[in-house]
């Protein structure tokens, strides 16, 4: 059974950092990408950053590009949300997702491109 978890979310003041961690297991497929989401309330689902575990190319939508980093540790299954300069739009519920696929679509991550979710991790960003 596929899993994701995800964990390291809290909250923390405008200009704090934190980093999210999504840890994977199940997986009957070699190659994948992680895609990273949020949600705020009364907003819909957005893809903020992806990263391909076949070759470790990287995706950001410019909200979070220059304050967040996205990256992998193959041998722990886990990929990680560094959140820089955290703003209080930052706020929402983080979600990371999987598609076995080789390589990252460059273009904003589509939910409905990854057919595996974690349960999400509240961040919250007071200013």
């Amino acid at each position: 059974e596929v899993q994701l978890v995800e964990s390291g979310g809290g909250s923390v003041q405008a200009g704090g950092s934190l980093t999210l961690s999504c840890t994977f297991s199940g997986f009957t497929f070699d190659h994948y990408v992680i895609g990273w989401f949020r949600q705020a309330p009364g907003k819909e689902r957005e893809g903020i950053s992806c990263i391909s575990s076949s070759d470790g190319s990287t995706y950001y939508v410019d909200s979070v590009k220059g304050r967040f980093t996205i990256s992998r540790d193959i041998a722990k299954n886990t990929v990680y949300l560094q959140m820089n300069s955290l703003k209080p739009e930052d706020t929402a519920v983080y979600y990371c997702a999987a598609d076995p696929r080789f390589y990252i679509r460059v273009g904003v991550p589509l939910a409905t491109e990854y057919p595996y979710w974690g349960q999400g991790a509240q961040v919250t960003v007071s200013s």
